[in-house]
């Protein structure tokens, strides 16, 4: 053997174990590394916003039955569209030629700011004052794939991080016990999938934690039986010194998310259950939720769990609820959907706000893209089965507290829905003012990769100054 290879061997080796020592030493009594990714880092200029709970509402909920009148609609009801108007439309299932459908949805002024909402958003109507309506979005994907990615990604392309993880990639997160950015789903799932809320190129520290709301919040995380807690702990305490001797060797990101993510997990076996003890929440905020009615109860509680999150320090909570995607029955289906979350999220906004939280946590509310003024018919045998088909080109979502001003409705679109007339905002506009709420210039927030720096907001985006209180 090479006496000179052997010398070197030797000073490695030792300088590996030497080096693990003294990481090992550096560990704080909780599991934690001395450089913990997500511990809260201060924003780059004064945040009105601390949390961000995004209700998303996945398929693409219809903004001319939910938020954006459009009395034309009935004029045209059953009748084609003139050709220049539909000609640069991009569609995914009609031809351009397909009949108009009105809606039977009637429209009210709600708040002192007289805000017009469908009669099928009564709770909504309750909270007018504290939210600002964007009826002027537009994306270019008009697939429900691509429009999720890029609303949550900035991108249409698989591999980018999520909006959340962004988000605790620079701010970090003031929950100790729980993950930086939580996902809590309802419905029948999502077109994106974990994309949504996926890490991308970033370490997988920043990634989304999905968190069932019945049984173990995360597989396999309680202990088997007669496995102690000290017991645990000591194995955790050889796999940490083991990640660490090979961390300190490669200097591997994803090492070191390892060992945080084991940590993270068995502080979490001991706070996750209180998380999802309702025990000592009063009667009358379980009903406002909707915990005990069978229609709400799985939005209901996921509304919940998301103010339990922020008040416990979590910084991005991805409330899910599938699926918007009405191609047929769109009536049944608004009707349905609405029933589901409509009430959990008017008591969502009510609960911040009394307990003096709405104005540190942004709520957003709203799906990849919108639907046509034109039907879609699956199956013309049946009664009432029009649906509509996807419509990227100018749809609607709302936003309140964290530095929005609420009561106000920005942008419009067309006597028909077909595209933005005023005040267009772009997915990326809406990517730039969220982060400026949590104090972020989004043009700074970037990560290097493959050579060059990445943004959420991609090479595009401006906030929006009008949403801002």
């Amino acid at each position: 053997m090479n006496a000179d290879k052997t010398r070197r061997d030797f000073f490695r080796q030792a300088s590996i174990g030497m080096g693990s020592m003294a990481l090992a030493h550096l560990l704080a009594a909780d599991g934690q590394a001395a450089t913990d990714p997500l511990e809260p880092h201060a924003p780059q200029f004064p945040a009105k916003a601390k949390n961000v709970i995004f209700l998303f509402m996945e398929g693409a909920p219809s903004q001319m039955d939910l938020f954006d009148p459009k009395p034309a609609l009935q004029k045209w009801n059953g009748k084609p569209l003139p050709p220049s108007l539909t000609k640069d439309l991009k569609l995914a299932f009609i031809k351009p030629t397909a009949s108009v459908l009105g809606s039977p949805r009637v429209f009210r002024p709600a708040g002192q700011c007289g805000m017009e909402l469908a009669d099928v958003l009564p709770g909504l109507a309750t909270c007018a004052d504290d939210i600002c309506l964007v009826r002027s979005m537009y994306s270019e994907a008009f697939n429900h794939h691509p429009g999720q990615l890029l609303l949550f990604t900035g991108h249409t392309i698989v591999g980018r991080p999520a909006m959340g993880s962004w988000v605790i990639y620079g701010l970090g997160s003031e929950s100790r016990n729980l993950p930086g950015f939580v996902v809590l789903a309802s419905g029948n799932g999502t077109s994106g999938g974990t994309d949504n809320y996926a890490s991308g190129f970033l370490p997988s520290t920043y990634a989304g934690t999905v968190l069932r709301s019945t049984g173990d919040p995360i597989l396999y995380l309680s202990n088997p039986p007669d496995y102690s807690r000290e017991r645990q702990r000591s194995r955790l305490d050889a796999l940490r010194d083991l990640n660490a001797m090979r961390y300190q060797a490669t200097g591997d990101h994803e090492i070191e998310s390892r060992i945080h993510a084991y940590e993270l997990a068995f502080r979490m076996q001991a706070s996750a259950p209180d998380l999802l003890d309702f025990s000592k929440e009063s009667p009358a905020t379980l009903d406002a939720y909707g915990v005990h009615a069978d229609a709400t109860r799985a939005f209901g509680t996921n509304c919940l769990l998301a103010r339990r999150m922020v008040e416990r320090g979590v910084r991005f909570v991805m409330v899910m609820h599938a699926s918007w995607d009405h191609h047929s029955e769109i009536n049944k289906g608004i009707v349905k959907n609405c029933g589901a979350t409509d009430q959990p999220t008017a008591a969502l906004l009510h609960d911040l706000k009394q307990r003096g939280m709405l104005d540190s946590t942004l709520v957003v509310w709203g799906g990849e893209f919108g639907r046509t003024p034109m039907s879609e018919i699956r199956r013309p045998e049946e009664a009432d089965n029009a649906g509509r088909d996807h419509h990227p080109n100018g749809f609607s979502l709302w936003l309140a507290g964290g530095g929005i001003k609420g009561g106000q409705v920005i942008g419009k679109t067309d006597e028909l829905a077909l595209n933005v007339v005023e005040d267009p905002i772009h997915i990326h506009d809406l990517q730039a003012t969220i982060l400026h709420c949590l104090g972020i210039d989004h043009t700074r927030l970037t990560y290097r990769y493959l050579g060059r720096d990445f943004r959420l907001t991609d090479v595009g985006g401006k906030v929006v100054n009008k949403l801002l209180a």
